[in-house]
């Protein structure tokens, strides 16, 4: 599979992510059927800042760390995004995690 037809499967899953939910870049490499793969997810997400219709802020690490904060403009981007749909953030960390984790495998059925 083709880097490009990869990155823009992400961007399609990503764009479902609700307002005031996060999902993680393993769940998102475990729906598009390619389970070890979540690093590729991150390597896509880093190339969609240009994306206006890309909520990358929804997509942080399994633990719901903001771990991809640093590709964000400004210091706290990321968290301001992800606090204005909502979620309180503390420490770089989403909290109630699994209360606002969205899972494509259980939602995209």
């Amino acid at each position: 599979m083709e880097e490009k037809d990869f990155f823009q499967r992400v961007y399609d899953v990503v764009r479902l992510v609700p307002a005031g939910r996060v999902t993680s870049y393993g769940a998102i490499a475990k729906y598009l059927g390619a389970a070890r793969s979540s690093r590729a997810v991150g390597y896509a997400m880093n190339a969609s800042h240009n994306l206006e219709d890309v909520p990358a802020q929804r997509v942080v690490n399994r633990n719901g760390l903001l771990t991809g904060k640093h590709h964000f403009q400004g210091t706290n981007l990321m968290q301001q995004l992800l606090e204005s749909e909502g979620l309180t953030i503390k420490e770089n960390q989403v909290q109630d995690f699994k209360k606002v984790f969205w899972d494509p495998s259980v939602e995209l059925i």
